[in-house]
């Protein structure tokens, strides 16, 4: 995928989108290739596509619910 550098700097989380699902951009500048961002590693992504922002729920025990859990982060603190 080729981009120009207007393209990184308006919309910088696309372009990481794209990088880490395994593909290369090439920045350009005036039409000509001016560098190129590259996975780390091709064969593993980076993050996986059912990842959420309640991933750290996937491996919880279910003694209490996610409300109960709520509930006691929002108490306020005694001394």
């Amino acid at each position: 995928m080729k981009v120009t550098t207007k393209e990184l700097r308006i919309q910088p989380g696309k372009i990481i989108d794209y990088v880490t699902k395994g593909q290369e951009v090439t920045i350009t500048y005036r039409g000509k290739a001016l560098a190129k961002i590259v996975p780390l590693n091709k064969d593993e992504k980076i993050f996986q596509q059912d990842e959420t922002i309640f991933g750290m729920w996937k491996d919880h025990a279910p003694e209490r619910t996610v409300e109960e859990h709520i509930r006691e982060l929002r108490k306020r603190r005694t001394f």
